[in-house]
């Protein structure tokens, strides 16, 4: 066994008790693990403060004084020890809740300490919480590395005596045992190229640096290290995939397709939908399965692109289908495809949960013997009693509502399995795409069709309350219809958020009876009384519905003009985004209006200020990217793919797309990695079990 695969509790200072706290709370098991576990910053040991310079805007200081008193006071669970701390240039209380008596007996007034910790104003006097100290024989032997790692801990890691400053001492001592039995996993010419540190010395030197320099580049090395053979595990997936997939071949595009194009669309297509189908026609020419994932904003034309595709599946010989995550949406997109195909000799039915039994038989029956050549519906589809006579392609609409294992049964639906294309309307930055998706062809259709007019984005406080109302009531008197989204359905007492049922009550005052009617939906709801009060809507029976997000992904209502939002900041913006592109869908001016309590964090003005500011779902996305991270975007979580140590992809591009580059070129020489200068890669590449995209298991 490889040393690095060791049980942390040989490390000396942890220990068995200590391991499994470890591994409870940061998931640590390994010398390896433990290795990776980086400072999240660093202290300047040669810095000493003054008492006088704290003030309010102070963040961690580093102190030197005396203590010169010692007292507890309170009683029982409230017992705190206080001590009193000077130096040259004033007083300042530390204080301890936790571990009192440990730290009363270890304390010695008139003894020289270095303090360090973030001051407090309690009632106009400063104080310092469970500080860090030592004496000073131990800071200068600590000031010898100038930079200090501080790590991430618990309190449950803390009680335990796992700080920041005993953790650093137990990589200290896993550092003296491991040092020389770290290997390179590098090739010389790549550490060359990019003048990066040897793998050990980078090991060592994030954790003990001793200059500026040391961090940056210990930093830059792990960054590519780690990149890298995430690139190479998604570009071997993908070469796997591909040589190994075989896949239909659909070579006719004949008298079907161009009299579809010629005689059933209306309008132009954009040149991205244009360059979408090209793509796709291109897949179905090689003999091998597609598996490509198309996005593109709300209103872009991804229907029309998926059924330009499905269109050349079924003049091929082979049915098609399309999995929507939603009754409402399979509808939708059945009344749209089926109104597109109008007097073309294509056979097209609906299957949902809700198809009436004798009705549904039919289908079945059908489907089977093949005589309906295009099916459109939701999970049901998925089901094993659902039979194809010659399922060739398919269509996965809002991909990230379904499950890894719903997905999954797509692909037994044929012998060989069909053609799959994956579609979302969140835009996925590219950052993202090339690491989460890296394993599947992408398209973008990157434009919207003329004449379609942006939606006007405007920000209100709830003191502009009176002012939205007579908004609505004059986009109603005007023969509009209006969404409202609340974040919550019922009020929560932690949280001082606007919720649904308030809000019914309120806007039902606001807008009575007889003169508007009000459709609510919302999660808790069963899934008959959710369609039901969505098709009063979409009938244009109700004027107003109110929601919470269930809405995101939803049926297409052209005359709907006004998306309300209520507590805007605390939505993520591609969430936003989505609900925005709700309206904006008919030929008339449509809004979103975005509200907000009067307490909004800096990063929710950032969302609100992005939102107002731009239209465009790339850019947004990005901005997404940046203000929350990857792993709360909607559908990566869940993924496992980005459980990223050190490298940040929304800060680290340039690192990103190197470490792509070398993937792509290293796999294009030497597929096997068979070349001694490679051995060092295939080895680590063969023991790193790294979470596998689950797209690859999938589409």
């Amino acid at each position: 066994m490889n040393t690095l695969d060791t049980s942390i509790e040989y490390i000396k200072g942890v220990g068995p008790v200590k391991a499994g706290i470890l591994k409870s709370e940061l998931q640590i098991y390994t010398f390896a693990d433990l290795m990776s576990y980086y400072p999240f910053r660093y202290v300047d040991k040669r810095v000493i403060n003054k008492i006088s310079e704290i003030d309010n805007a102070t963040q961690e200081i580093q102190l030197k004084g005396y203590i010169t008193s010692l007292q507890l006071l309170g009683e029982g669970k409230s017992m705190r020890l206080e001590a009193g701390f000077s130096d040259e240039t004033g007083h300042i209380s530390l204080v301890w809740f936790k571990g009192i008596k440990w730290i009363k007996d270890k304390l010695k007034p008139n003894t020289l300490y270095i303090v360090y910790g973030k001051p407090s104003n309690f009632l106009g006097n400063y104080n310092i919480s469970h500080p860090e100290l030592e004496t000073i024989d131990e800071y200068n032997e600590a000031v010898k590395l100038r930079f200090h790692p501080v790590y991430r801990t618990s309190e449950k890691m803390k009680a335990s005596g796992l700080n920041s400053k005993n953790m650093s001492k137990i990589i200290d001592n896993l550092f003296r045992k491991i040092y020389n039995e770290i290997d390179e996993n590098l090739s010389e010419a790549l550490l060359l190229k990019y003048n990066l540190m040897p793998r050990k010395n980078a090991y060592y030197k994030i954790h003990f640096p001793v200059s500026e320099q040391d961090i940056s580049e210990s930093q830059r090395r792990l960054k590519f290290e780690e990149l890298f053979f995430l690139q190479l595990s998604v570009v071997m997936s993908k070469l796997k995939k591909s040589s190994s997939t075989k896949g239909f071949v659909f070579s006719k595009v004949g008298e079907l397709f161009n009299t579809f194009y010629s005689n059933n669309i209306s309008f132009e297509l954009t040149n991205a939908q244009k360059r979408v189908v090209k793509e796709i026609r291109n897949d179905f020419r090689t003999g091998k399965q597609m598996n490509r994932l198309l996005q593109g904003d709300v209103g872009s034309g991804k229907t029309l692109v998926a059924l330009m595709s499905m269109i050349i599946a079924v003049e091929n010989g082979y049915q098609a289908c399309m999995m929507a995550p939603t009754e409402i949406l399979a509808n939708q997109h059945f009344k749209t495809i089926t109104k597109m195909m109008s007097g073309l000799p294509v056979k097209i039915e609906l299957l949902t949960g809700t198809t009436k039994k004798k009705e549904k038989n039919r289908i079945l029956e059908a489907l089977k013997s093949g005589e309906v050549n295009l099916i459109i519906g939701t999970h049901i589809l998925i089901e094993d009693y659902v039979q194809f006579a010659n399922l060739g392609f398919v269509v996965i609409d809002e991909q990230h509502r379904f499950g890894v294992a719903q997905r999954a049964k797509m692909w037994k639906k044929n012998t060989i399995p069909p053609h799959i294309l994956v579609m979302t309307a969140t835009p996925i930055p590219r950052t993202l795409a090339m690491t989460v998706y890296g394993d599947l062809d992408y398209s973008v259709i990157d434009e919207l069709p003329p004449g379609r007019r942006p939606i006007k984005t405007i920000y209100l406080s709830h003191n502009d309350r009176l002012k939205l109302v007579f908004f609505i009531k004059r986009q109603i008197a005007e023969g509009r219809q209006i969404y409202m989204v609340f974040p919550l359905i019922n009020e929560s007492p932690k949280l001082e958020l606007k919720d649904l049922m308030d809000g019914y009550d309120r806007i039902s005052r606001e807008f009575p009876l007889p003169d508007y009617q009000i459709s609510i939906v919302h999660g808790q709801q069963k899934p008959d009384v959710q369609e039901f009060e969505m098709n009063r809507f979409v009938k244009h029976e109700t004027q107003i519905l109110i929601a919470t997000t269930v809405i995101e992904v939803g049926v297409d209502v052209p005359n709907a003009t006004v998306m309300v939002i209520e507590n805007a900041e605390r939505f993520g913006l591609s969430q936003l985004h989505q609900l925005r592109g709700r309206v904006g869908r008919g030929g008339n001016q449509s809004y979103c209006i975005l509200m907000s309590g009067d307490k909004v964090s800096n990063e929710g003005k950032k969302r609100i200020a992005t939102m107002v500011s731009s239209n465009d779902g790339f850019a947004i996305a990005e901005a997404d990217l940046k203000l929350r991270g990857p792993g709360d975007m909607n559908g990566i979580r869940q993924s496992g793919v980005l459980d990223l140590k050190i490298a940040d992809i929304a800060q680290d591009e340039q690192i990103l797309k190197a470490a792509r580059d070398e993937a792509f070129a290293l796999i294009d020489a030497d597929p096997k990695l068979a070349a001694p200068e490679n051995r060092c890669i295939k080895t680590y590449l063969d023991a790193k079990v790294y979470a596998q995209n689950i797209w690859s298991m999938i589409s």
